[in-house]
């Protein structure tokens, strides 16, 4: 298993980025909110958990052991496998996934794309009794000085943080992000997921006719 890698950052893209490690350029698939960590041209270092199928070798990478840790966990869930466990991180953070299981909140679940109610109380039966409390997240510091706070809606947070992950400055996420809100509040408002993906392709589309 590769735990980890670090190294120059060459590229960061809506859902992977490369690192070059001794010469080789691994991509490395990532959530929005590990992709706003990294800055093309400065060194990084990922937590990673390598998936292997029989026609694909998947690198997926986390800013820490902890995420590393719970999205291997998630796996262990009845009907999970890596893609929708990569989706659970992006809508939530590690703390508010532990939260939600805790508490029994199947509308926190639901918010993940491919989960519905079923799978969502699958999730809670499968994972009740072994998700740890883990460290503590009051919020989430941006490089521009603002905070987050952990009430906020993942699909928001993660997307403003891959936003200004991908070099625009917080005016321009902040109007891209505001003329995407009217579709993820419909999505939310017919009962359905956010889809953090969907959204960031829509936003980088409205920011490259800025």
């Amino acid at each position: 298993m590769i735990a980890h890698l670090s190294g120059v950052v060459s590229a960061v893209g809506p859902d992977q980025a490369v690192i070059d490690v001794g010469g080789a350029g691994l991509a490395v698939s990532c959530t929005p909110s590990t992709l706003a960590t990294l800055r093309i041209g400065t060194t990084a270092r990922l937590a990673t958990s390598l998936v292997v199928r029989e026609d694909s070798l998947t690198l997926y990478g986390f800013v820490d052991d902890d995420e590393r840790g719970l999205f291997e966990l998630l796996q262990t869930a009845s009907g999970v496998g890596p893609r929708l466990a990569q989706a659970v991180l992006a809508i939530h953070r590690p703390a508010a996934i532990r939260r939600a299981v805790a508490s029994s909140d199947l509308a926190a679940l639901t918010q993940v794309p491919g989960i519905g109610k079923k799978g969502a109380e699958r999730l809670l039966i499968d994972l009740k009794d072994r998700l740890g409390a883990g460290p503590e997240t009051g919020s989430v510091s941006h490089d521009d000085g603002s905070a987050t706070v952990a009430s906020e809606p993942g699909w928001r947070r993660s997307l403003m943080q891959a936003l200004l992950g991908l070099g625009w400055n917080p005016r321009e996420a902040e109007a891209a992000l505001q003329a995407v809100t009217p579709e993820a509040e419909d999505r939310i408002e017919q009962g359905n997921s956010v889809d953090v993906g969907s959204l960031l392709r829509h936003a980088l589309s409205g920011l490259d006719r800025l």
